[in-house]
């Protein structure tokens, strides 16, 4: 009989599935659920919740997608991985029933209480023990709960991330890993142990918190009840669980020191790994215990920029396209990019600054909103617009990327898949000649990720490089030394530009 590996992933748009042929390693199968995106809950400004039991009958309904789009059978599903939305909080009770909504990843409720820990701590402290301040993540969450909830605060009998949540529902059993402990500043790194100080400022016992399972390991068995609605084998093994950027990164084989994966959707992302306990100063940066770390630290420092692929599209909708009520779609992207194409390198002066989706952290969380400068009305057309905008989307990854080489972090090479910003070929350009660095593009999915995990923690794989045998490279970009110097003298006028607004 042939054999699969199934992997999930928990967004909170959507819940993706990914069927993974293990003899090839090639994915057969991808589909999500639902079509549209799910509901996200904002009962008060600057919240934000979902239903745990939501992405639970999603995730069902998107294996059932890829069971009937594959033509594979249920019972050939060897093991089952999960990724997930990070820092969310899941709380449940003794029959393991949510108390209340998740308070997922983008909500900023608890803010200020993470603030007001980091002070109380230690700035330096929490740097060297947390690599982070407590901030708006899982732990500050707990407290905010406690604060305002007492009730339902007294009803958890234990508090999970969404992809423990998930694997809850599959084997019945409640667990998580140090990867996730860390995400919600649960983890100490210098002590390698739980974040006991975190634990007593806030309040909490530790009982509140899973048993600690490995991240590639048999970390439970599907359920018979379970099997037998969605027709799995009894006893299927769930061996793999990360959170999204972990996983993402963990799905484009970016293991090692020197590696870096991105992504450049809505929000732009770069998740460097490093064998150092590395911070950022201004806590410009999250770190976290990367997926593979064990007897050797391997730890993942990820930058995000808020206003990417977001300043694209907006274009697109705005000054592209026709205005309400007259026919016609306006430009594509692969319109937009040939436009853009048109300018020269620099964009002949004009300097987009990417900042208006919210506060940005490398700048210390302060809301810049996006600027252009430098417009000449006698010089400046459409294509320089455009071509601007692609450009500072990259300017301001190399402004993180330089943030990332200051506490030590070097980068000697940047996988990504092929989507969204990467689509671009005057984006790669920019990207690879402004950060002078190589990009490998290739076609995978946090789903099949979390499969290929699923097949190395079920031991079906013996090795990271026998779970990669079916991950398909795409294309190869490489700098140019003529071409990276017109982009450097770019980025340091945009830079410039940039430090004169701060």
């Amino acid at each position: 009989m042939k054999k699969y590996l199934l992997g999930l992933d928990i967004g909170s748009s959507s819940v993706k599935a990914a069927i993974v042929h293990v003899e090839s390693g090639k994915t057969v199968s991808v589909c999500q659920s639902p079509q549209e995106e799910m509901t996200i809950s904002s009962p008060k400004p600057g919240w934000a919740e979902q239903e745990p039991e939501m992405w639970w009958e999603h995730a069902k309904k998107s294996f059932q997608l890829t069971i009937k789009e594959s033509g594979v059978k249920p019972n050939e599903i060897a093991a089952i991985g999960i990724s997930y939305q990070m820092h969310g909080l899941v709380c449940v009770d003794k029959d393991l029933k949510p108390v209340r909504p998740s308070i997922i990843w983008c909500d900023s409720r608890a803010a200020s209480i993470g603030e007001k820990a980091f002070g109380s701590l230690g700035n330096e402290f929490c740097l060297k023990h947390y690599l982070n301040s407590p901030g708006n993540f899982t732990a500050s969450k707990l407290k905010w709960v406690k604060e305002n909830e007492p009730k339902v605060y007294e009803k958890i009998f234990k508090v999970m991330l969404p992809g423990d949540f998930i694997a809850m529902k599959l084997t019945g059993e409640i667990g998580t890993t140090v990867s996730g402990l860390s995400e919600g500043i649960f983890w100490d790194f210098e002590k390698k142990a739980l974040a006991d100080d975190v634990m007593r400022h806030y309040g909490f016992d530790v009982n509140l918190l899973p048993r600690i399972v490995p991240t590639f390991s048999e970390q439970g068995r599907v359920l018979n009840s379970i099997a037998s609605e969605l027709g799995l084998n009894e006893g299927t093994p769930v061996s793999y669980r990360a959170g999204d950027q972990p996983n993402n990164a963990f799905s484009l084989n970016v293991l090692n020191p020197g590696e870096t994966a991105a992504t450049a959707g809505t929000s732009g992302v770069v998740y460097s790994v490093t064998d150092k306990n590395a911070f950022d100063k201004k806590s410009r940066v999250n770190a976290f215990v990367h997926v593979n770390n064990s007897e050797q630290v391997r730890n993942g420092v990820l930058l995000c920029i808020n206003g990417t692929g977001v300043l694209n599209s907006w274009l697109r909708r705005n000054l592209t396209s026709p205005p309400s009520g007259v026919g016609g779609s306006g430009l594509s992207y692969q319109e937009m990019n040939a436009l853009a194409s048109k300018a020269p390198i620099g964009s002949d002066g004009l300097r987009f600054f990417p900042f208006g989706n919210g506060g940005e952290r490398i700048f210390e969380n302060k809301v810049l909103g996006a600027s252009l400068q430098g417009l000449d009305f006698n010089r400046h057309s459409q294509p320089h617009l455009l071509r601007a905008a692609q450009e500072g989307i990259v300017f301001s990854l190399k402004f993180g990327f330089d943030i990332l080489k200051s506490m030590g972090i070097e980068t000697s090479v940047v996988r990504a898949g092929l989507a969204n910003m990467f689509l671009s070929p005057l984006f790669r350009e920019a990207f690879v000649n402004t950060l002078n660095v190589p990009l490998e593009l290739f076609e995978t999915n946090g789903a099949t990720g979390a499969a290929i995990g699923a097949g190395v923690g079920a031991k079906i794989f013996g090795s990271f490089a026998e779970g990669f045998k079916g991950l398909k490279k795409l294309k190869d970009e490489d700098p140019t030394a003529g071409t990276h110097e017109q982009y450097m003298h770019a980025y340091a006028d945009w830079q410039q530009r940039q430090d004169s607004v701060l």
